[in-house]
């Protein structure tokens, strides 16, 4: 009897032609994963695995695609599948420390590197990300133990801002008797455009009283619009200072008469999240009432060690600075709720039935969110097509399904909800039978993605969504991720 027949399955086709199979379809999937077309290749590395299901590689290879997608949850368990499989199987081992790496789990992360250097121990590559990781590990231990010592001081309390110099060859924008006006808005604008940086004391001095600002408001911001009246709703922007800038030639600069709400992740990745975010906290210093900002899951210590904000500040600033600026995101607000129908916030629903707005207003949102429960939700939970909940894609809250988004607004008397936190090729995606919008406004997203960006006009006559998209312009040669942390993006190759 030939080998494929002795290998046939009752029913099925010859293992080795399925094997075959399987392996072309890991070739397709490898060419995608190539040219960078992330989701086909999951596609394609997936349909290898419906075929030959117990190939490591398969799901080594799947795993790292979803790495590159941000899909953390589904690339760690991709990991430990393979190496269930195949307990030699390395790269199943760096596959899961760059997901751990990810989502900020350092001491399960540094357990996988040990073992690749037990296996390896004259591995040159294996013993730096080994000791990278253990030097992390140990410095987040000594942070944290110096931040139970200073639980209630503030930075502010150990800063003597007014007594900073401004040199003599500084000849930048400097703020007007301590205060932010139209005129140092607009030079600072331009300031950063030829890359320039902004004093120190006048980053402190705008970072002291931002906090005043937002320590002031609600975890729920409530507006309302007039029916003449209109506001502009902008998803991530990701340290991508010159497509703000672009955003504002489009839709105008933030007035009294031309509010903005941005949603969240203003920082990470792109690698001009301080121009970014100070240009953020100006407007809103200089339009307090009518420009708003809503806390994002890259508004945290464990993101900012991460993906490239610390690191930035510590670049152009001092760790100091970068200790205020947490300070200052701790009290960014949870969500906001337009004329009582529409609620906004940056990732999304609950984990648990039974929300109400009340129980947002009251979230005590001065601290780095926790693991689980309705903080950590609005701040990572994403829709999903089907019905019920499922484990988030991101291994971080969960996803919600059409009925959960349409019980919780029918429970709230609201109309729909409006999010961000995900890439949309078009900018913007209308889900969940129109009762789930999410809007992304950060284009070409990490100069690779090659999406649309997008921002949302509500206009208070209806309140009905209208999109406005744009592409990404130019930018000094300045490549994103640029400040990350060296061994994640080691681990995402």
């Amino acid at each position: 009897m030939a080998e494929a027949e002795r290998a046939e399955e009752a029913g099925g086709e010859p293992t080795i032609s399925r094997e075959k199979t399987a392996e072309e379809l890991k070739e397709q999937a490898n060419e995608y994963f190539r040219v960078k077309d992330y989701d086909r290749a999951v596609q394609y590395y997936t349909q290898a695995i419906g075929l030959s299901p117990d190939t490591a590689i398969y799901y080594g290879n799947r795993s790292l695609a979803y790495l590159r997608t941000e899909c953390y949850g589904y690339a760690l368990a991709d990991a430990s599948r393979a190496i269930q499989l195949d307990a030699k199987y390395i790269k199943g081992y760096y596959r899961r420390a760059a997901s751990n790496m990810a989502l900020g789990k350092l001491k399960a992360a540094l357990k996988d590197y040990e073992t690749v250097v037990k296996v390896r121990p004259h591995d040159k590559d294996a013993q730096m990300k080994f000791q990278e990781c253990s030097k992390l590990v140990r410095q987040k231990a000594f942070e944290r133990a110096i931040a139970c010592e200073q639980h209630n001081r503030s930075v502010v309390d150990s800063l003597d801002i007014e007594g900073m110099t401004i040199e003599d060859e500084y000849t930048g924008p400097q703020l007007k008797d301590g205060n932010v006006t139209i005129d140092f808005m607009l030079e600072l604008m331009q300031f950063y455009k030829d890359q320039k940086k902004l004093h120190r004391k006048c980053v402190y001095q705008m970072l002291v009283q931002v906090k005043d600002i937002l320590s002031k408001l609600p975890s729920l911001v409530e507006i309302s619009l007039e029916k003449s009246q209109q506001v502009t709703v902008c998803g991530d922007t990701h340290g991508q200072f010159y497509d703000l800038m672009n955003i504002f030639h489009l839709n105008g600069l933030p007035s009294e008469n031309n509010p903005y709400i941005f949603n969240g992740d203003f920082v990470d990745r792109g690698s001009f999240s301080v121009e970014v975010i100070v240009t953020l906290f100006g407007f809103k210093l200089l339009y307090p009432a009518q420009f708003h900002l809503l806390r994002g899951n890259h508004e945290t210590d464990t993101m900012n060690q991460m993906y490239g904000f610390e690191g930035e500040v510590k670049a152009k600033y001092s760790a100091q600075m970068f200790q205020l600026f947490s300070e200052v995101f701790q009290w960014l607000p949870l969500a906001m709720c337009v004329n009582q129908r529409v609620l906004i916030m940056h990732g999304g629903l609950f984990s648990e039935d039974g929300v109400t707005l009340d129980q947002i207003r009251s979230i005590e949102r001065n601290r780095q969110p926790p693991d689980s429960g309705p903080m950590c939700d609005l701040l990572w939970s994403d829709p999903q097509p089907q019905d019920g909940r499922s484990s988030s894609k991101r291994g971080v809250s969960c996803q919600f399904g059409p009925d959960v988004t349409r019980r919780f607004l029918e429970e709230n008397g609201l109309d729909y909800i409006i999010r961000s936190h995900e890439v949309k090729p078009e900018g913007y995606e209308v889900s969940h039978n129109g009762l789930c919008v999410t809007v992304f406004s950060a284009p070409n997203y990490c100069d690779q993605m090659g999406n649309k960006g997008a921002y949302i006009h509500l206009n208070g006559s209806d309140l009905k969504p209208k999109f406005h998209q744009f592409e990404a312009v130019p930018h000094p040669n300045v490549k994103p991720m640029m400040y990350a942390n060296s061994l994640l993006q080691m681990g995402m190759m």
